[in-house]
């Protein structure tokens, strides 16, 4: 039998128009737009200015491009949740800038588990050289990874694919034809395949991280000496900001898309999945504000490079006043 995929059932009679949707949640992510659009913007500068000599680097790269994406589809959201302006754009986020967001956001749970990976051999060889990296076959996958999920994205945006009109633009799933709910709901499952490796990888690389970082512990203590490695510690930043971010949202996302792609709950619950979903998204979206703290606490290029240009701007900005100064004194 074929799966009751309907778009048109209970789910497009059921609405969630509120003052939440349309004013509490269009101002978490004003708030977000403006703190991440600067941070990331900052980053993307520093990172101009660093050589991709890792497969580190090359990776905190992917994640800077993947989170300037992700914010640029926030003031569709915003518009469109807020109804500032035509229903008709609300079309477009579905088809469109909705897709890039999830995108995005598989981009970013992909090179964190990268990462995650990186860092633990970092741990247990630290002295290994990062010519052994092979930056080249890092770009390689970097570019691979970036095919293949916009592989599984451009056809959500392809069969996404009904007329918009006042009525079906209130759910994303009205838009989609039949074989569009299918390709929906089998990326659904894909991406949660994607994430819950990832967990896997990151939790178990943060076990032996631990591990190891105690180990070590225990031998500079019976050395008589003082234990550097404790500052390594702040590689956890990374499995902080992954279960904060992105560990909710997917405890939410399969029952609220069975609740958009077939007919098998009630309206007060779909409501109720809707608003859960919305609130563990925007914990998603707080990541693109959350990942320049990770490349400034373990990139150390990146923290000096920052830290330079910092350096610079404040110098120059005492030396313009002080020619302002002196200027004022020789018109008196």
């Amino acid at each position: 039998m074929r799966p009751e995929y309907s778009p048109l059932g209970n789910s497009s009679n059921c609405t969630t128009d509120s003052k939440i949707n349309q004013v509490l949640f269009p101002l978490l992510y004003t708030f977000i737009f403006f703190i991440g659009i600067i941070m990331n913007c900052l980053a993307m500068g520093v990172f101009f200015q660093i050589s991709s000599k890792s497969n580190f680097i090359v990776f905190l790269k992917n994640i800077v491009i993947s989170d300037i994406l992700m914010v640029l589809t926030f003031p569709f959201k915003i518009l469109s949740d807020a109804k500032l302006i035509s229903w008709k754009l609300r079309g477009f986020v579905c088809k469109v800038t909705q897709v890039i967001f999830y995108f995005t956001m598989y981009i970013s749970i992909i090179f964190l588990g990268l990462i995650t990976i990186d860092r633990y051999l970092k741990t247990v060889k630290p002295f290994k050289s990062s010519r052994t990296n092979k930056v080249s076959a890092a770009k390689i996958l970097s570019i691979i990874i970036w095919i293949v999920m916009f592989s599984l994205s451009l056809p959500n945006m392809i069969l996404t694919d009904k007329r918009p009109t006042y009525e079906n633009v209130k759910k994303c799933a009205d838009l989609k034809s039949y074989l569009g709910l299918v390709w929906h709901e089998i990326v659904t499952y894909i991406c949660q395949f994607i994430f819950w490796i990832n967990f896997v990888i990151i939790v178990v690389c943060y076990i032996l991280i631990t591990q190891e970082l105690y180990n070590s512990y225990k031998r500079t203590r019976r050395l008589g000496k003082a234990n550097k490695k404790t500052v390594n510690i702040k590689v956890f930043i990374i499995i902080g900001v992954f279960f904060v971010c992105f560990v909710p949202f997917h405890f939410a996302r399969i029952p609220y898309t069975l609740s958009q792609t077939r007919d098998v709950f009630q309206c007060s619950t779909q409501n109720i999945l809707f608003y859960i979903k919305e609130s563990t998204l925007w914990l998603t979206s707080l990541n693109a504000c959350l990942d320049p703290f990770i490349y400034f606490a373990l990139c150390k290029s990146f923290r000096k490079s920052l830290l330079n240009n910092l350096h610079k701007c404040v110098i120059k900005t005492r030396g313009d006043r002080n020619r302002e100064t002196t200027d004022e004194e020789t018109t008196m």
